[in-house]
């Protein structure tokens, strides 16, 4: 079965959530009725986008909507650059992020993780003109490749990929553009965020997957979780029962389905 994550202009805006029923003060997990301030990016679709009428839509926020409903949480989104999510999270600027972010070993370090929300591999993507000498990381000798900054393809191209000339797009749609205008030749970027622009747009008719699917533990992490900060454990259980509680009763897979036509849990 295919397994196929993790940038346009930020708008300054806040989307407020209210949750719908009460419930029960639970001993260990996040108090009932807790504010709760979300980072999103809002600029990573079909994951997390401002729509024409600027509000935020995407599998992100639908996971995040029902999480806080099931967990009797008063959430509001707060969009947040790339690049300052896990700064300003430690600053308590908000609580946690449900961003697509992938549980890498170095963020282990700086924030807590719930469990996995979905999984995706990461994958080399060329235009169609391009043909790799092998179908491995070796035929990248000769090329651009183009990462997006601050994500974990970035310290992957950092670490394994010293050799290759690498540039670094401050955002995934400029990453996308860069390859299909020719500032790159290739592009490593998660499977599942490109699989929408590859699928379901004009530009990405250029291109296409290029040789296997890149699994690493170390700098990939297990998948997408939602960061708390170190000392929030509650927050942290509560995301965790929130997410069994939606995946039992039906809600993740209709989320899922609205997204993508096969399961990315």
């Amino acid at each position: 079965m295919l397994t196929i994550r993790l940038r346009l202009r930020l708008w300054p805006v806040l989307a407020a959530l209210a949750c719908l029923f009460p419930c029960a003060v639970t001993t260990g997990f996040a108090e009932e009725g807790r504010k709760v301030r979300i980072a999103v990016e809002g600029a990573f679709p079909p994951f997390n986008f401002v729509d024409t009428n600027q509000e935020l839509q995407g599998f992100d926020v639908d996971i995040a909507k029902a999480l806080c409903n099931a967990g009797k949480l008063r959430c509001e989104f707060v969009i947040q650059e790339w690049t300052g999510m896990i700064p300003n999270l430690v600053k308590k600027r908000y609580d946690a992020i449900i961003s697509s972010m992938s549980m890498s070993a170095e963020r282990r370090g700086r924030v807590a993780f719930s469990n996995r929300y979905y999984n995706s591999p990461s994958i080399l993507v060329t235009r169609r003109d391009i043909t790799l000498e092998s179908a491995d990381l070796k035929g990248l000798a000769d090329l651009k490749l183009g990462v997006t900054a601050s994500t974990t393809q970035e310290e992957y191209a950092k670490h394994e990929l010293p050799g290759t000339e690498t540039i670094v797009f401050d955002a995934s749609p400029k990453l996308y553009q860069g390859l299909a205008d020719g500032a790159v030749d290739v592009i490593l970027e998660d499977k599942l965020a490109i699989y929408d622009w590859l699928a379901n747009t004009r530009a990405g008719a250029c291109c296409a997957f290029a040789g296997e699917d890149i699994v690493s533990d170390e700098f990939f992490g297990e998948g997408a979780g939602i960061a708390v900060r170190l000392d929030d454990d509650d927050l942290r259980q509560t995301f965790n029962k929130a997410l069994e509680t939606i995946t039992a009763n039906g809600t993740y897979d209709e989320i899922n389905a609205k997204y993508f036509p096969f399961s990315i849990q």
